[in-house]
């Protein structure tokens, strides 16, 4: 039999029929398998876990069908200790069944650092050096004695702290600094406009110690706090005006153009007063 006969045969066109319709239903069977198990078409708006415990997490993860996995922690000292701060996927993000969900959690206790030796180096010295090892700088203590300006001791929460010591990293370390063997005076610092972190960086310089921190009613969230500009501040800002090392500075801060620009009040109030006698 030669082989077109063999392929034109109802024996073998027979058994092609079979082979091709079990493809076929192969196929669709796998179809139907594989949309049964990847949720083809499902899926799942993930709930908001942050602010959340662990605890909490897993409970609402469980109801939502979502597993969890913990990536990372910090340690932000204005939010609760133990709860998630950060996810990935953000709340609200379509998934499916079984996705993990990432996050990043607040740790329980603040990472600890090695206290550097700033004793016998200058005020802005130290001032690096506490910034490169996660620390920052308290009060400013002056005391006489002829080395102006150098650190001559380093405390902590009113004690004094050896080098190598493991303090909670964003401590406050207060520094003890040599004024001279005279009442050494400083220039007032001009602050007016300046965000609060600017300004504390300013007073430092100045070897003055930044007082109280008084909001106004325009203050309503975090991040009013953050871009909130100083519009008054005690000792009041003059050329040439001295006060003594470590005098604190109160500052006055805000987010209303009307008190932060008053000039600029007045001028609108004019330019409208011209307007209506014009009309």
């Amino acid at each position: 039999m030669t082989l077109f006969k063999f392929l034109t045969s109802k024996a073998f066109l027979k058994h092609f029929a079979f082979a091709f319709s079990g493809i076929i239903v192969l196929l669709v069977l796998t179809f139907l398998i594989l949309k049964v198990y990847t949720h083809h078409g499902k899926y799942l708006s993930v709930p908001d876990f942050t602010g959340l415990t662990m605890e909490e997490v897993q409970t609402k993860a469980k109801k939502s069908k979502l597993r969890i996995e913990v990536t990372d922690s910090i340690f932000n000292n204005n939010k609760p200790r133990g709860t998630v701060i950060e996810q990935n996927p953000v709340s609200g993000f379509q998934v499916k069944k079984n996705r993990r969900i990432f996050l990043i959690m607040n740790a329980l206790n603040p990472e600890k650092v090695k206290m550097p030796d700033i004793v016998g180096v200058s005020h802005r010295q130290a001032e690096a050096v506490l910034k490169n090892a996660g620390l920052e700088i308290g009060r400013l203590i002056h005391v006489p004695d002829i080395a102006i300006n150098n650190v001559l001791k380093q405390k902590y929460k009113g004690e004094e702290i050896k080098k190598g010591t493991l303090v909670p990293k964003g401590s406050k370390i207060n520094l003890v600094l040599g004024m001279g063997l005279s009442k050494q005076k400083t220039q007032v610092p001009d602050l007016d406009h300046y965000t609060l972190s600017d300004a504390k960086r300013r007073i430092l310089r100045s070897a003055l110690n930044l007082g109280a921190i008084i909001y106004d009613e325009s203050i309503l969230t975090e991040t009013d706090s953050i871009e909130a500009k100083i519009w008054r501040q005690y000792p009041s800002f003059k050329e040439n005006k001295l006060i003594r090392l470590g005098t604190t500075v109160d500052v006055w801060l805000s987010v209303d153009s009307a008190v932060l620009y008053p000039e600029m009040m007045i001028v609108e109030d004019l330019v409208e007063d011209s307007v209506l006698i014009t009309e």
